[in-house]
């Protein structure tokens, strides 16, 4: 598969983890990875804080914002606003399994109405000139298997849609959580594979239980792009070699010359009224597996929270690394 396609890394929608903090760290490991914003809802842009749920670094780029609606009008319009905010892609969510998301006809059960998800994309792709994606599951409860695959992918690309991201498990809308549904229903990667070969013509990417790099680059034999979610989340340090081993390009910077990076703009956030807890809590992984890791984490776990907890906080964790290094 070519490696220039935009979708070939891909850090996947973590709902209350992969926020504007999570994204610059990720950004400051790999230059190429496409990230991908926590799902936000139409409602939430439309009618509350929408300097707190869109605002992004620059540094951020290339950055997509997830949505969860299937209104068609409210769609086109907060596709509109992500487009002003400067996000580079709109993708919309039909992958979440959670009950709140169903009560609100959003998420995965919106695959068993793929004329309703297509009349919504459709909307977003004539409000906006930047691309409009989608995010989905092989399935939900007992659809049938692949050709229930099949028909809401087409519904979907007879409006345009061309790139499609795939989370390799069905839902179980009924009977399992939302956790339960990230862990219990097998994966199916073949299904995904097998969509890509009878697509071809469909930019295919890969979401679902992919632990490494290596994993990766078996998956990039069969599809144009891999998403990764908990585990660039619980071991950000793979992201430093994604720009090298996925796209021949450098390797990103280690985990104490990012702890390093992030301190100016830690310092910057906390001058604008945040706390540094809600920045360091992404920061807890970056040395899982190394000497000091543990004693990294429970300083900053002890101390971030703190009233006036500043940058020296962070500077006293990697301390206590390098000392054990």
């Amino acid at each position: 598969m070519s490696n220039s396609l935009p979708h070939r890394f891909c850090t996947a929608p973590l709902l209350d983890w992969s926020d504007r903090h999570c994204r610059t760290l990720w950004r400051l490991f790999s230059k190429r990875a496409f990230l991908y914003t926590e799902m936000v809802t139409t409602g939430a842009i439309l009618h509350g804080d929408r300097e707190r749920h869109l605002q992004f670094d620059a540094a951020e780029h290339p950055v997509a914002l997830q949505i969860g609606g299937s209104d068609p009008r409210d769609l086109a319009e907060c596709a509109r606003i992500a487009e002003e905010w400067g996000y580079d892609e709109i993708n919309l969510n039909c992958g979440c399994p959670s009950d709140r998301v169903q009560s609100g006809r959003f998420g995965a059960c919106l695959m068993a109405e793929p004329q309703t998800v297509a009349e919504g994309l459709a909307a977003m792709r004539a409000a906006v000139s930047i691309p409009v994606t989608v995010k989905h599951r092989i399935g939900i409860d007992d659809m049938e298997d692949y050709s229930g695959l099949t028909r809401f992918v087409e519904a979907q690309a007879a409006v345009g849609i061309t790139t499609f991201i795939v989370h390799a498990r069905k839902a179980w809308l009924n009977g399992l959580s939302p956790k339960e549904n990230r862990e219990i229903p097998p994966l199916n990667y073949d299904m995904v594979f097998q969509l890509k070969r009878d697509y071809p013509q469909l930019e295919v990417v890969l979401n679902g239980g992919i632990n490494s790099l290596e994993e990766c680059r078996q998956h990039l034999r069969h599809v144009d792009g891999v998403m990764l979610g908990r585990a660039a989340y619980q071991t950000p340090l793979l992201l430093a070699q994604v720009d090298s081993e996925l796209f021949g390009g450098e390797p990103g910077p280690g985990a104490v010359e990012v702890v390093e990076l992030m301190l100016p703009y830690i310092e910057k956030e906390l001058g604008r009224g945040q706390r540094l807890n809600h920045i360091t809590r992404h920061m807890l992984g970056l040395f899982q597996g190394l000497p000091g890791a543990r004693r990294f984490r429970r300083h900053l776990s002890e101390n971030a929270h703190r009233n006036g907890a500043g940058p020296e906080v962070v500077e006293q964790a990697l301390a206590l690394v390098t000392q054990a290094a």
